[in-house]
């Protein structure tokens, strides 16, 4: 286990559990979404949505890729069952972490950088530190079954339903498979 307790003033032993190992595959930015073992960053040489701009961690650059995923902005992180929602931390303008909803929970999973997944009580949990505050909450209707783990992706995470894929692979390169 990988935490670094000085960087999350609010994390206690009481409001979160460890669900995974330490892995450097995955990043918070597609863990938010479920894209198991992918590392999602504007850069290249990482998987990044075509048209989204490289190079660029502005709040607003994450809505709009999140925005081609189906998400929209909302105003509340309450749990609602025929959604999934993400939150978006950040600090200066910039975005810090993503954080996803479980599925029939009140609870949020996270991916710490290279570190640990955890499950959390609520989303202050991660607030102060090195992630700042959260700054946007965004939600989509649900599309795989509500059994899914904290830690596993549906078949196609970054894929919408009759369009084509958006992702680029790891190259920066655009892919479109239609």
């Amino acid at each position: 286990m990988t935490i670094y307790y000085s960087e999350f003033p609010n994390l206690r032993d009481s409001n979160h559990r460890p669900t995974s190992d330490p892995t450097s595959e995955e990043n918070c930015i597609a863990h938010a979404i479920g894209a198991c073992g992918e590392w999602w960053e504007p850069v290249f040489g990482r998987i990044w949505p075509a048209g989204a701009p490289y190079y660029n961690y502005k709040i607003e650059s994450l809505v709009y890729v999140y925005e081609r995923l189906g998400f929209i902005v909302c105003e509340s992180s309450e749990w609602e069952p025929e959604f999934e929602k993400i939150a978006i931390y950040g600090k200066d303008g910039v975005y810090t972490h993503a954080a996803r909803q479980l599925p029939k929970s009140v609870a949020w999973t996270s991916k710490l950088g290279p570190d640990d997944d955890i499950s959390h009580t609520t989303l202050d949990v991660l607030v102060g530190g090195s992630y700042g505050t959260v700054v946007k909450i965004m939600k989509r209707p649900r599309r795989y079954d509500d059994q899914t783990k904290c830690c596993e992706a549906p078949a196609e995470p970054a894929q919408q339903p009759d369009s084509p894929s958006i992702r680029e692979d790891r190259r920066g390169d655009a892919t479109s498979e239609a």
